[in-house]
């Protein structure tokens, strides 16, 4: 896999995926985003705090890693990619790329978020060294399933992520 900045080239490509029901189950249980808005939307992915994912060998668009700088050098690490990618561990390695260059460059703290019933994204954070710090509940306009059961944040420090490169 690799990973590089998104250009004006790729907005296809984010309709498709943000058009497939499973990618956005745990995001907008499952309605897909118009053409139209994820078009508006597009230029929050040209910032450096988002990064296409292709595979390596076809240059095939697989989805989309966010490492969002948040405040007291703290990074939000987040992704979205196209079902053909799930069960690759592709989730697993970009996310385990940026945290180690988020570390090694000046990021003291890694958080991430998801659903409490999106097990799949939580076995990435898991695999990538993140913890659960909390279960927090939000008044949604129009919940989805699975959100009763809350939210879930997760986090790596800087500290503890040498500690366990020593182990």
């Amino acid at each position: 896999m690799v990973l590089r900045r998104f250009t004006e080239s790729d907005v296809d490509d984010l309709v498709e995926l943000n058009a497939d029901p499973e990618v956005l189950r745990y995001l907008f249980g499952g309605v897909p985003m118009s053409r139209e808005a994820v078009v508006a939307e597009f230029p929050r992915y040209l910032t450096p705090d988002f990064l296409v994912a292709t595979e390596k060998a076809t240059g095939r668009f697989l989805g989309w890693f966010e490492f969002r700088a948040l405040a007291d050098d703290t990074v939000e690490l987040g992704y979205r990619l196209h079902r053909s990618a799930w069960g690759r561990g592709l989730a697993t390695e970009g996310s385990l790329a940026l945290i180690e260059h988020g570390f090694a460059n000046g990021v003291r703290r890694v958080v991430a978020e998801t659903m409490f019933v999106n097990a799949g994204s939580r076995r990435v954070m898991e695999k990538c060294g993140l913890r659960h710090v909390r279960t927090f509940f939000q008044d949604w306009p129009e919940p989805i399933p699975g959100s009763e059961h809350g939210e879930v944040a997760y986090e790596l420090t800087r500290e503890s992520w040498l500690e366990s490169r020593r182990a």
